[in-house]
């Protein structure tokens, strides 16, 4: 309705997890960079987790968009699943028949035949399981068993979890010990801070054709992240019905009084008012949840741990060269590896 008034070519803040929008955040790269690193080194798996709308599925998409020829993919965003039912969805997402009438441990078997086949091929099998805080603990437990199948030198299958922050603390109870060992790498996607808010706004009207001029007023970014919190969904709803109010008022640019009624015909109350905010932080799902330890290694201990400030600035600093690295310099990463986990043994040290 807007587009030509606005002189936009498509829909800015459509709700699709469209990759072709991807904003990469300093988050989204570094949970990108570790997603790579697991297909390209064969090496274990990745669990992401993030708020709801945080982008995770938008960030899988990407990543399946840029996979090499070489990697097969099977992938889940259903996953009320029995046992069963899940063994046969991966086989079937693989392009397998599943075995008529088969018990788990033939379709086990059949799952490990078609692995160990690709990799005689030279390809690389890849799980990617979306919403995994909705699997059952004997899903998860099928999960860790895949995570197992290797040869002398390299996993059979990269797998990557993909879920809300609940994921991580299913993953950290007692009885998922031995899932939580096999987790190679861990990362919680936070919230976009206000000035990435601000250049996700841009970001996504430059995609869709804005090419001169700001619609969106500097006074309009504040009242947008004090509402949305720096959630990509909120952002994007909040920002459409902005526009589709500009556009019935005939207004050329989003200014402070125009995000204001589309908050009102919104009816959203601040970000951190909203009942889901309040149950997480009755619950221990605060901001601080952004300084956790997002690797881990062969330690035994998969619980995160809060970071100490001199710690914290090494690891981002380590961290920072995750995104900048091309998919051919990924081995890199086994040098950043090592020296995070010296800094891992010096924190359990200092704890």
């Amino acid at each position: 309705m807007y587009l030509d008034y606005y002189g936009l070519t498509e829909h800015p803040f459509r709700l699709a997890p469209d990759a072709d929008f991807l904003y990469m955040s300093k988050a989204h790269a570094r949970a990108k960079a570790y997603m790579d690193y697991t297909v390209l080194s064969r090496d274990g798996f990745v669990v992401l987790t993030g708020e709801i709308g945080a982008g995770k599925t938008t960030l899988l998409n990407k990543l399946l968009a840029e996979l090499p020829d070489d990697v097969v993919v099977a992938k889940l965003f259903q996953t009320q699943l029995t046992e069963q039912e899940f063994l046969e969805a991966v086989l079937t997402e693989f392009g397998v028949e599943p075995p008529r009438d088969a018990r788990k441990v033939e379709l086990l078997n059949a799952l490990n035949d078609f692995l160990i086949e690709c990799y005689g091929r030279g390809e690389r099998a890849l799980l990617i399981v979306d919403e995994a805080q909705n699997l059952q603990h004997k899903v998860l437990e099928e999960v860790r068993l895949l995570s197992g199948l290797e040869t002398e030198k390299d996993k059979l299958i990269s797998i990557i979890l993909a879920g809300q922050p609940e994921l991580a603390e299913v993953i950290d109870s007692p009885h998922m010990e031995q899932l939580a060992q096999r987790v190679r790498l861990r990362f919680h996607l936070t919230a976009l801070s206000e000035d990435e808010t601000a250049d996700y706004i841009r970001h996504r009207l430059e995609v869709a054709g804005v090419s001169d001029g700001e619609i969106f007023q500097p006074e309009a970014f504040p009242i947008i992240y004090e509402y949305t919190g720096g959630v990509p969904r909120l952002i994007n709803s909040l920002c459409d019905m902005a526009l589709l109010t500009a556009y019935v008022d005939e207004r050329p640019e989003i200014d402070a009084d125009i995000i204001r009624a589309a908050l009102q015909e919104l009816d959203w109350v601040p970000y951190n008012e909203r009942p889901l905010q309040a149950q997480r932080r009755s619950r221990g799902f605060g901001s601080e949840r952004g300084n956790v330890v997002s690797a881990a290694f062969d330690s035994g201990n998969a619980a995160p741990a809060v970071v100490p400030a001199d710690l914290s600035d090494k690891l981002t600093r380590l961290y920072d060269f995750v995104p900048r690295m091309s998919a051919t310099l990924m081995g890199k990463m086994r040098l950043i590896e090592e020296q995070l986990r010296d800094l891992n043994n010096e924190l359990r040290r200092r704890r």
